[in-house]
């Protein structure tokens, strides 16, 4: 009997087939992710973090500066960095948070056209009821009274030692990430798996860690000029605390789709209640719109190149699962989990399905390849012929 060896497999048999256990055991391992999400997610951002700090890291180790200690003023960077930008923009929304029964009152004001034209559409569907003699719907009962408050400070003090447990264990996990580097994660990768070579688990984590690093160096840039971008027009334009604005498109454009999208929301709701005409809200509308687009169809594909190019309906996918399992925590990990599993899928599992599947609506450029790959063949037969009809008399 001949057995075959890895080396004589094709390339597409590398990923074995999705068997019933196996489905059982993604499916057991999804329901402990939801159910344990309050440990797992900043284990996982704390994974994103190294990810994206390990560049700076690996390169001082090159100047013979140790792991520990360049981790340790990174991530102490890093942190003060967080703080500063989020008391940057507490002032101005804590003036928001004191201004919004009155910023209410003028929201509630601007709506009474389509609040009446509502209630007349209302009116005219029961007239059409109590002419058809359907019943009519009974009115909703009353809410019941609020409950007492005595539990609100207890409630308070368990919100607020859950998210400093969490603060506190992303801190240490990523420290810890950092000063081992990506020699410590394959050594335990390839501890639990016997098939696997610890220095091919390093080249996959490099290529992996190399891969996401770069692609939010180069997004966090475009960003931050995303937001001076806004900051200044917004200032144009005359919205208040332009740059608290800034500071919202430049960090939730961080996440695709949704991001830009939710700061756009907020745009307009902000110049409805600050300006009284049409025309200055749709300005600011428009104005966020274009600069969008032209980050997203021409700055976006000329830098970051195709270091991203999955499939959009993937994205969105991750984004709308990875809210439903972990919240925000979910949406920010989401597009650098894709990035990583296509790396993962090119350089590791060398399979051509996965690929596709991950790939853009668009493979123009697999399609080249596929067609450089047929040139040689095309061009043996036609030499076959061109010398076939040589020889015929």
């Amino acid at each position: 009997m001949i057995k075959t060896t890895s080396a004589d497999r094709p390339s597409g048999m590398h990923m074995s087939q999705l068997t019933p256990a196996k489905l059982l055991v993604l499916g057991a391992l999804g329901a402990l992710l939801y159910v344990a999400h309050q440990a797992f997610v900043p284990i996982a951002l704390a994974l994103l973090a190294a990810l994206v700090l390990s560049g700076v890291v690996e390169t001082l180790l090159r100047f013979r500066i140790p792991r520990a200690l360049s981790a340790t003023v990174i991530l102490i960077a890093f942190v003060a960095a967080s703080a500063g930008l989020a008391d940057l923009m507490w002032a101005p929304a804590q003036q928001w948070y004191l201004n919004a029964p009155a910023t209410m009152k003028i929201i509630k004001r601007k709506l009474t056209p389509a609040a009446k034209f509502i209630s007349k559409i209302e009116e005219l569907r029961a007239s059409a009821g109590a002419i058809t003699g359907a019943p009519s719907t009974p009115a909703p009962a009353a809410a019941p009274a609020a409950a007492s408050s005595e539990g609100s400070p207890v409630l308070l003090l368990d919100a607020t030692r859950g998210i400093m447990v969490s603060v506190l264990t992303f801190v240490i996990v990523t420290l810890f990430l950092l000063a081992g580097g990506p020699p410590m994660i394959a050594r335990m990768t390839a501890a639990f798996v016997d098939d696997l070579n610890a220095a091919h688990v390093l080249d996959v984590i490099e290529k992996v860690r190399k891969e996401v690093g770069r692609f939010y160096i180069t997004t966090a840039i475009i960003n931050v000029c995303l937001g001076l971008a806004t900051t200044g027009l917004m200032s144009v334009l005359g919205m208040p605390t332009p740059y608290l604005w800034g500071i919202i498109a430049a960090t939730l454009n961080f996440i695709p789709y949704a991001g830009p999208a939710t700061t756009l929301i907020v745009l307009t709701l902000v110049a409805s209640v600050t300006f009284d005409r049409l025309g200055q809200v749709a300005a600011v509308s428009a104005s966020y719109l274009a600069l969008t687009a032209v980050e997203g169809q021409i700055i976006q594909p000329l830098f970051v190149g195709r270091r991203l190019e999955v499939n959009p309906l993937l994205i969105f996918l991750a984004l709308w699962f990875g809210g439903l399992f972990w919240g925000i925590p979910g949406v920010i990990l989401a597009t650098p989990a894709l990035v990583a599993l296509k790396v993962v899928a090119e350089h590791a599992l060398r399979g051509t399905a996965l690929m596709e599947f991950l790939g853009p609506n668009d493979q123009t450029p697999n399609k080249r390849k596929g067609l450089q790959r047929l040139v040689p063949p095309i061009k043996r037969r036609a030499k076959v012929v061109r010398e076939t009809t040589d020889t015929l008399p």
